[in-house]
């Protein structure tokens, strides 16, 4: 993997200005899918009956929630008019523009998330990229980046990190490392026990002295998915940062009133966390082991 890793210093000479406009425009169109699925995907398991915590319940549902809503049907529509999208209008990023940040029939504002899940989507996709190369491994890191922000937004959300993606990735991140793309198959396996294993540890123990519950079982299934792909070795620094940035998140919260036993979604945290690992856990371990030995 090291051998293969660019440092963006040098990533023009290898990577052309085409390479990396085509990167943005996938990522771009990815991320306005995204941004469906993070409003689809709750309310599809809602009416399925999978009711986990965070989920809307059907007083709040749509209108248009109902037998047959899927990530196809119905088209894309203004959630509070369900006056439906014309096709410009789903641009990803210009169409938010294009249509003056409201809708053109009931003038609602519509939320500058949209362009901006698309543009921050589109922007990681070239960093995995320049990072990565247009490669398998740059291909594969940027899938698991997508599926991240899927993720870290559904349970920012709901508090919900959905079975139906977290358990096929860490199938899928088995198989991707069956060539050896991000770390041996072994490694890969050790990493899906671990990640699973590590946080159901600290959930009973956090339970077992507290009496509450500290995170979800989502969160187990979100680090063996990143151990998975990743590999045990980049676990020490996932956890490390995810909490890190959670203890910064609530500290933050804290300082503008929140109650110390307010709780906050633990999954952005991994997501950024392994995120980072992807692209530069190689360097930050090998600087740690410099400052250790120095």
């Amino acid at each position: 993997m090291a051998a293969t890793r660019r440092m963006w210093v040098l990533t023009l000479e290898y990577v052309q200005f085409p390479v990396l406009a085509v990167a943005f425009s996938i990522g771009t169109l990815v991320g306005s899918f995204i941004n469906l699925l993070v409003y689809r995907l709750p309310i599809m398991l809602t009416l399925a009956g999978h009711r986990g915590e965070g989920l809307p319940g059907e007083a709040s549902l749509p209108p248009d929630a109902q037998a047959g809503f899927n990530l196809i049907l119905p088209r894309s529509r203004c959630p509070r008019c369900l006056a439906p999208l014309k096709p410009w209008q789903m641009i990803p990023v210009l169409g938010y523009f294009l249509v003056r940040r409201a809708c053109t029939v009931c003038q609602k504002p519509v939320s500058a998330r949209y362009p901006v899940v698309e543009m921050t989507t589109g922007l990681v996709t070239v960093l995995v990229i320049m990072q990565l190369g247009f490669t398998p491994e740059g291909i594969a890191g940027s899938i698991l980046t997508w599926v991240l922000i899927s993720l870290a937004l559904i349970d920012y959300d709901t508090r919900l990190l959905p079975d139906s993606i977290t358990l096929p990735m860490i199938w899928l991140g088995l198989i991707v490392n069956l060539p050896r793309i991000f770390t041996s198959l072994e490694a890969a396996l050790v990493g899906a026990c671990l990640g699973y294993l590590s946080l159901w540890c600290v959930y009973h123990l956090f339970k077992l002295a507290t009496s509450r519950e500290g995170m979800g079982y989502g969160d187990f299934k979100l680090l063996a998915m990143l151990g998975a792909w990743l590999g045990w070795q980049s676990l020490p620094l996932i956890l490390l940062l995810s909490s890190l940035l959670g203890t910064v998140i609530g500290g933050v919260l804290m300082l503008r009133g929140h109650a110390r036993t307010s709780s906050i979604a633990f999954g952005p945290c991994l997501a950024v966390a392994g995120w980072v690992a992807l692209l530069w856990g190689e360097e930050i371990m090998l600087m740690w082991r410099m400052m250790m030995y120095e």
